[in-house]
C-alpha cells in the first residue's frame, strides 16, 4: 500500500524536522530561496487566471501546482519548518536544540524572502514591459490585493489585527496539513492529490500566508499600490508570521505528535495488560 499510517507519518515528520535542523547553511538558504520562488510564481499564475477569467475558484484550483512542485523537489517554506523542526526537539533528537530550531527558522525566512522578492521584481518587469508602461490588468489586481490586505485591516483597528492573525492561523493549519500530506503517500500521484486539497482551500478562502505575501506586497509596491513598507510589515507580514507559527505548530504538529507519537495509555482493564488482548505497537499501527 502507498498510504503511510498516521503513527509512521509522525515518525517521518520528526525525521524531516531533524534533517532540516542539521542541514548546512548553504543548502538551507538555497532550498528556501527556490521554495519561495516556485510558490510565488504559482501565486502570480493564480492571480492571472482569476483576473483574466473572472473566476477566483479557478485560480485557487490551479495555485497548488507551485506548492506541489517545491515539495516534490525537496525545497522548504517557513510555514513548513514552523511545524516540523520543533517536533525533532520534542522527540529529543541528538543535536536538536531550541537554538538550532531558531537558526533553521531564521535561515528559511531569509531564503524565502529573497526568493519571493526576486519573483516580485521579475513579475513587475513582466507586467509593465520593464517599467515602461502602466501595470497590466493583472498588475493592477496585485496592487489592489496589497492595499486591501494592509490598510484594509488597519481601517478596522484592533479587530482588523485580530482578523489578520486568525487568517494567519487558519492558513498554516491548512498549509502545514499540505506539508504533512507530502509524506502520507509513497507514490507521486498520492502525494499530489493529498497536497492539493488543503492548499486549494487556503488560497480560495483568502487566508494569510507569509511567503505568498512576501511576493504580493513587494509586487504591489513596485507596481504603484497605495501603501507603505511599514503598512506591509505592521498590518500584514509580522502578524501573519506569528499566526502561521501558531496555526501550523498547534493544529498540525503538536496534535499529531500528541496522539500518534506520545499516545496516552488506553482504557483497557489492568487485568488485560500483558495478555494477548493487549495490542503490540506493530498491531496498533495496523489498526490505525
Amino acid at each position: 500500500m502507498t498510504h503511510v499510517k498516521p503513527a509512521d507519518l509522525v515518525t517521518r515528520m520528526i525525521d524531516a524536522g531533524e534533517a532540516k535542523v542539521h542541514l548546512s547553511t548553504r543548502d538551507t538558504l538555497i532550498r528556501a530561496f527556490m521554495g519561495a520562488a516556485l510558490l510565488t510564481i504559482a501565486a502570480a499564475f493564480a492571480v492571472t487566471v482569476s483576473t483574466q477569467t473572472g473566476e477566483p475558484l479557478l485560480g485557487a484550483i490551479l495555485f497548488p501546482v507551485g506548492f506541489i512542485m517545491l515539495y516534490l523537489l525537496g525545497f522548504d517554506l517557513l510555514t513548513g519548518v514552523f511545524t516540523l523542526a520543533p517536533l525533532a526537539w520534542l522527540a529529543k533528537r541528538p543535536g536538536v536544540t531550541v537554538g538550532a530550531v531558531l537558526r533553521n527558522w531564521g535561515l528559511v525566512f531569509v531564503g524565502n524572502l529573497a526568493g519571493a522578492i526576486m519573483v516580485a521584481v521579475l513579475m513587475a518587469i513582466y507586467f509593465t514591459y520593464g517599467f515602461s508602461t502602466e501595470p497590466s490588468e493583472v498588475g493592477q489586481a496585485i496592487g489592489v490585493i496589497g492595499e486591501g490586505r494592509t490598510v484594509g485591516y488597519a481601517d478596522h483597528g484592533a479587530a482588523g489585527m485580530l482578523t489578520l492573525f486568525v487568517r494567519g492561523v487558519l492558513c498554516n493549519w491548512m498549509v502545514s496539513t499540505g506539508v504533512v500530506f507530502a509524506m502520507i503517500s509513497t507514490s507521486v500521484i498520492g502525494k499530489v492529490v493529498a497536497m492539493w486539497m488543503p492548499i486549494m482551500l487556503f488560497f480560495y478562502m483568502g487566508f494569510e500566508h507569509s511567503i505568498v505575501n512576501m511576493f504580493l506586497f513587494p509586487s504591489g509596491l513596485l507596481l504603484g499600490a497605495d501603501f507603505t513598507i511599514m503598512d506591509y510589515l505592521v498590518w500584514n507580514e509580522i502578524p501573519t508570521v506569528i499566526g502561521n507559527l501558531v496555526g501550523g505548530l498547534t493544529f498540525v504538529g503538536l496534535v499529531l505528535y500528541a496522539t500518534h507519537y506520545r499516545t496516552a495509555p488506553d482504557r483497557r482493564p489492568v487485568a488485560l495488560v500483558g495478555t494477548a488482548a493487549e495490542p503490540t505497537p506493530e498491531r496498533e499501527r495496523e489498526l490505525v
